[in-house]
């Protein structure tokens, strides 16, 4: 990977010209976005530099995702490949503490804010401050930074998307520090099944609470399932309202309304209860997984002469720039939580800005497209009849016994095979060349989805732009058309074989995406 990554940079670096030295870039966290910006810009030519408040890089990949979900190997390739490509990673900075936003800018060309969301929000309610009462994305950091975390045997986690349901199989994992630290450096540890009957005695229930029914619930089903394997309570339309404490101030539990409806008449979020209907679940700890938020106390608005909106985040335009020269956001800082994808996609936008702010110079893409002809196509025999297979998982046993162990087990590699052969491949196009048909319907009739029809031109309507003399009249009776409905098409390629003369070749679609630089507008 460090040739790899070697060469690409010299390739790209060569293309766009090495940037002098005082155009460093400063970002601030190595989340998604984060990474996916340096990444770019040092492809650019740009020297950037991360500063990340936590001791490992990746954020929320790292914190966030559960070590069963997202091995932490191939994070930790993913970073030391981008570190490959000269991009500088300080850990343990706490920009705001540290280091101030003027600082950075003083001393780089530009700073691009990536802090993530990586706040947990909480319901305003009677019990909520004290102990016992933790943010689940909190707990998680910790989890995965190999804390302890003072659970105890009855856990509430309040949410019903995916992050709540991370919470909740991770509190399942939870056992031995010692033990999980040493699972953490790779160190051999002999277990028994009393050994680890003893982790698991350590959290005895966790009851998941959502407002949401079952099946407006936001998380995947699959989740929903394997929870309830490893042995995740799940309860439905009940909304917290209060947290329950004893005389010692020690929660005791959660008391529950039930919830009649979420959404209004016009979709909006209000929900309504049965003031009536109580729940009241036992509890030592509640974990909020209910949203998620950024923490911005590293910017001050007059200090740092930034405008935040309304809703508390910095502004930015189309470029992701803020009101302060040479400032941007990046990710979930600047859209709000959202996929992780979306972090990468701003992050890489973000880039292209900076590289313009820095050199005075655009980068744009320009796409190529072709066809090209695929000789002698044809498909795996059945392909379109292959059931899809889900991944076979591990007992509940097995994840519960250890807390990096992933939860499914990777296909065979001939069940890999026959699974990517069901793609029914829809970048390959049916293409038919007018002149040569001779409309004796061979392609018609062989066609297994019925998708290919020859009508008359007289049956069809056109569009105002089609050219007049395509279409019929008594100068030119007679002229035909095939349709088809690419809806349907399984792109068997029988029709292609079926034809006589030749008419209609497989052809596959592709594009290729270039960039390139020119002066600013």
């Amino acid at each position: 990977r460090e040739s790899v990554g070697k060469e690409e940079a010299g390739n790209l670096t060569g293309a766009f010209g090495r940037v002098s030295g005082a155009n460093s870039v400063a970002i601030v966290g190595s989340g998604p976005a984060g990474l996916a910006a340096a990444h770019d810009l040092a492809l650019m030519g740009l020297r950037p530099t991360i500063y990340e408040m936590e001791p490992v890089a990746a954020g929320m990949l790292y914190l966030g995702v559960p070590e069963y979900r997202l091995p932490r190997r191939l994070i930790d390739a993913e970073v030391g490949f981008i570190r490959d490509l000269g991009v500088e990673i300080r850990t343990g900075v706490d920009v705001g503490k540290d280091i101030s936003i003027g600082e950075l800018l003083e001393g780089h060309a530009a700073v691009i804010i990536a802090i993530g969301a990586k706040r947990s929000k909480r319901l305003l309610m009677e019990g909520v401050d004290g102990p016992g009462v933790f943010g689940g994305v909190e707990f998680l950091r910790d989890v995965a930074l190999g804390k302890r975390s003072d659970i105890g045997e009855k856990v509430v986690v309040i949410g019903g998307g995916n992050v709540a349901y991370d919470v909740s199989r991770t509190v399942l994992r939870e056992g031995d520090t010692d033990d999980f630290q040493n699972r953490r450096l790779n160190v051999d540890v002999q277990q028994d099944v009393s050994r680890a009957a003893l982790r698991q005695a350590g959290v005895k229930i966790v009851h998941l609470c959502c407002l949401e029914s079952r099946k407006e619930m936001l998380a995947d089903e699959r989740e929903v399932l394997e929870g309830s394997e490893e042995g995740v309570q799940l309860y439905n339309s009940l909304g917290p309202d209060r947290i329950l404490r004893d005389e010692a101030g020690r929660v005791r539990g959660v008391r529950f309304k039930k919830v009649l409806s979420i959404f209004d008449e016009r979709g909006r979020f209000a929900p309504q209860y049965d003031e009536d209907t109580i729940t009241e679940i036992e509890a030592n700890t509640v974990l909020f997984a209910v949203g998620q938020q950024s923490d911005f106390g590293l910017l001050d608005p007059d200090r740092d002469g930034v405008a935040f909106s309304e809703r508390g985040t910095p502004e930015v335009d189309d470029s992701l720039s803020t009101t302060r020269q040479g400032l941007f956001v990046a990710g979930d800082a600047a859209h709000g939580p959202k996929l992780m994808i979306d972090a990468i996609a701003s992050g890489k936008r973000v880039a292209r800005s900076v590289y313009e702010h820095v050199t005075g110079q655009r980068i744009a893409f320009q796409q190529e497209s072709t066809h090209s002809l695929i000789p002698g196509y044809k498909r795996e025999p059945g392909y379109e009849c292959l059931p899809r297979r889900e991944p076979l998982a591990f007992s509940p046993d097995e994840r519960l016994s250890d807390p990096g162990k992933q939860v499914e087990k990777p296909f065979t590699a001939p069940a890999a095979v026959e699974q990517a052969s069901r793609c029914l491949d829809c970048g390959v196009n049916t293409i038919f060349d007018g002149g040569k048909c001779v409309r004796c319907g061979g392609c018609v009739e062989i066609c297994p989805e019925s998708c290919l029809k020859i009508v008359s031109l007289d049956r069809l309507d056109f569009a105002a732009s089609v050219d007049s003399g395509h279409k019929n009249s008594e100068e030119n009776p007679g002229y035909s058309a095939i349709i088809k409905n690419d809806e349907r098409c399984t792109r068997c390629g029988l029709c292609a074989i079926r034809c006589p003369v030749g008419a209609i070749t497989m052809e596959r679609y592709q594009f290729q995406c270039s960039l390139h630089r020119s002066g600013a507008n």
